[in-house]
């Protein structure tokens, strides 16, 4: 037994929708292959469109026209300067006729000065004689010279002659002292000095006049035995 093919067991009616179905789908083939062009003009219309803008090229800048050829320099001379014709000298006049005047009177001279005649000079005085040396007789004394021998002096056994030159006033008073021999100690010399500080001489005298003078005085200092 033989099996039955599919176009077999189609029945009537649906071969009839399966064939109305074919040709639909055939005739919407055409229909689209027919809209083509127009769906291509309706997107070429509704696109944009691009313009570009672009500015047109500068002219051409005109070539500046060449310089002017320097014009040479032309030295205009000055003008001659106007002759001026000299003015004539003036006529000297004549000197006019002047009297000479009369002389001077003759002064009379000036009576001569008295001539003055400065007093002669006085004399110069004669210059004070230098202090004269009293010889030992002319030594008197109103307080004679004492002397204190220093203590320590004595522990120390010091002892000498000490010569002292006083220079004695009118009044007697010693008025300098100076010492020309030493004794070797100090202390001895500084006490013959005051011991003669403190004498009083008798003023001496020459011609029955007061004289001043130099003097010398012996100190002796020594020690008891």
């Amino acid at each position: 037994m033989s099996r039955p093919t599919s176009r077999d067991e189609l029945a009537p009616a649906q071969r009839r929708a399966a064939v109305v179905a074919i040709l639909a789908l055939h005739a919407a083939a055409g229909w689209g292959l027919l809209q083509v062009d127009a769906v291509r003009s309706a997107v070429a219309e509704a696109a944009p469109l691009f313009v570009d803008l672009i500015a047109p090229p500068a002219p051409d800048k005109p070539a500046e026209p060449p310089p002017p050829p320097p014009q040479p320099l032309t030295k205009t001379a000055p003008p001659p300067a106007p002759l001026i014709a000299a003015a004539p000298a003036p006529t000297p006049a004549p000197p006019a006729f002047v009297a000479p005047e009369p002389p001077p009177e003759p002064v009379p001279p000036a009576p001569p000065e008295p001539v003055v005649v400065a007093p002669p000079a006085p004399p110069a005085s004669a210059a004070p004689a230098p202090p004269r040396e009293l010889p030992a007789s002319a030594i008197q004394y109103l307080d004679p010279p004492a002397p204190v021998y220093p203590r320590a002096s004595r522990r120390n056994a010091e002892a000498g002659l000490v010569v002292v030159r006083v220079f004695v006033g009118v009044d007697g008073v010693p008025r300098q002292l100076q010492l020309l021999r030493s004794s070797g100690f100090a202390r001895l010399d500084e006490a013959a000095l005051e011991g003669v500080r403190q004498a009083r001489f008798k003023p001496p005298t020459e011609n029955g006049r007061a004289i001043s003078g130099w003097a010398r005085i012996p100190i002796p200092f020594e020690l008891e035995k």
